[in-house]
């Protein structure tokens, strides 16, 4: 029989907490793995009917919302964005030499894309 461990009491790393604005009616929860290959420039400007929450696994992306400058976020790092109406403009690989390996945890809409291409009219 296993000895009782106290590891569990700091085996808990927070690395982002956040309050969405909202949540779609009876979401349906997705979470997914994105990997681009190295100099990728990743999925074009979009947007999620929900709050996204995502971790970078390994490499760099490029991370750019509506509202927001473009930044990098690094292996370790977390990111969210709110959703709805919000134009998720970047989430490519910043590094030419290196893949980039993402998770992402969506709140969708039943029936609903995950996501959805901007027209190009938008931008």
């Amino acid at each position: 029989m296993n000895t009782p461990s106290d590891a569990w009491k700091s085996a808990v790393t927070v690395v982002q907490e956040a309050k969405p604005p909202w949540i779609p009616a009876d979401p349906h929860v997705m979470t997914v793995v994105v990997e681009f290959p190295p100099g990728d420039p990743g999925t074009p400007p979009h947007r999620h009917p929900g709050p996204a929450f995502g971790y970078v696994l390994e490499g760099e992306m490029v991370f750019e919302l509506q509202g927001s400058p473009a930044r990098v976020l690094k292996a370790g790092e977390a990111f969210w964005e709110p959703g709805g109406d919000v134009i998720h403009y970047q989430d490519g690989n910043n590094r030419d030499d290196i893949p980039l390996r993402f998770t992402v945890t969506m709140f969708c809409t039943p029936g609903e894309p995950m996501l959805t291409l901007v027209d190009p009219s938008e931008l």
